[in-house]
């Protein structure tokens, strides 16, 4: 397997530029995912790595060797695709072992590669049937069979599970994690899902308009967003912002917020201007002993807890509180704020203000 290097990469398609210096390390067998919404970059990055495009500038690294001119066909990747991609007259045995017969393997080795795989997958028993009637998890599988088969350096996977339903995705996702776990591959993931990436990825690349938004572990992309797109992006609900003008000094603990004194971390340095407090659902305790008030306009019950859309002075905000907890629609409570979970942003730009809770996130991310 090997490690990736990407390098001030850019990709220009006429007057539009798709990705735009990026920068970033793959390590020796990560689970590597790009994420971003549709027209975001991940997809052109991808592809750029596997050498299905060729980057306008940048280099990319692959084993400590720089392929960024070199085809596809010169960089030992292998592929998997949303659409499974396989030959449709030929069976699930003659389709995992395409790529080792173009190769000019000896049958017998293919025989015992191809078992090898399957065995792997766990699919010993439809070797021998058409793809056609396979089911969507199946011709997935053997999708992978295939790009498994060759012992490449690295996958590539663009969106693989995207054309199966969302219960079996989620158990396909379970499998795939698995499945690279006990192979100890580099591979590298693109996909829309921040659910999929969390689950999945080793590390995470946020992509929109091109641009890298962060890169580093899920944890920290979860807890300690760079910018409020990531904020935004992450999390089921997202980010709470609720926006407010003000002036902070560096090794500030507390912000003034309409006239309420609230805990954030300690700032590193100063800010004056519009401001925009960002705090996740689940560190949002509602108790009446909280100064900042808000009116309960809706609660929705999930099981063990509910999300309860609050208005407060400073904007509309949910919050997941135990689903045992009482609320009426109406109802004004208080609420109180877990400082130590909150990031502040700068309104204008978007950017994260360097705190301690996210200094290392932003001087690597």
């Amino acid at each position: 397997m090997a490690e990736i290097v990407i390098r001030n990469l850019r990709k220009e398609f006429g007057d539009f530029t798709a990705v735009q210096s990026s920068s970033f390390k793959i390590e020796d067998g990560e689970f590597f995912m790009l994420l971003g919404p549709s027209g975001c970059g991940k997809t052109t990055t991808l592809r750029m790595i596997a050498g299905l495009e060729l980057p306008t500038s940048g280099e990319i690294y692959i084993d400590g060797e720089e392929v960024g001119q070199r085809p596809a066909s010169q960089r030992d990747i292998a592929f998997v695709f949303q659409m499974f991609a396989l030959y449709p007259h030929m069976n699930v045995r003659k389709n995992i072992s395409y790529p080792l017969v173009s190769q000019g393997m000896p049958k017998h080795q293919v025989a015992e590669k191809v078992a090898e795989v399957a065995r792997i997958l766990g699919i010993e028993k439809i070797l021998d049937r058409p793809v056609g009637g396979l089911s969507g998890g199946d011709r997935q599988r053997v999708a992978l069979g295939r790009a498994i088969v060759r012992d490449p350096k690295a996958f590539m996977m663009d969106e693989p599970l995207g054309a199966l339903d969302a219960e079996f995705r989620e158990h396909m996702a379970e499998e795939l994690r698995a499945l690279h776990d006990r192979m100890g591959a580099t591979t590298v993931y693109v996909t829309h899902d921040q659910l999929e990436a969390m689950q999945m990825g080793d590390k995470i690349v946020v992509m929109n308009h091109g641009v890298i938004e962060q890169f580093g572990t899920p944890q920290d992309i979860y807890d300690k967003p760079a910018t409020m797109f990531v904020a935004d992006f992450i999390g089921s609900p997202p980010m709470n912002f609720l926006r407010f003008h003000g002036e902070v000094h560096a090794g500030a603990s507390k912000v003034m917020m309409h006239h309420e004194e609230l805990d954030v971390p300690r700032l590193m340095e100063p800010f004056e201007g519009d401001m925009v407090f960002g705090i996740r659902p689940e560190h949002i305790t509602l108790n009446d002993s909280g100064s900042y008030r808000g009116e309960v306009l809706a609660a929705e019950y999930l099981g063990t807890t509910q999300i309860v859309t609050l208005k407060t002075a400073s904007g509309e905000l949910k919050a997941r509180i135990p689903s045992d907890q009482p609320v009426r629609a109406g109802e004004f409570v208080g609420l109180e704020f877990n400082g130590s979970t909150v990031t502040l942003f700068d309104n204008q730009s978007g950017r994260a203000l360097r705190s301690e809770l996210n200094e290392g996130v932003l001087a690597h991310g």
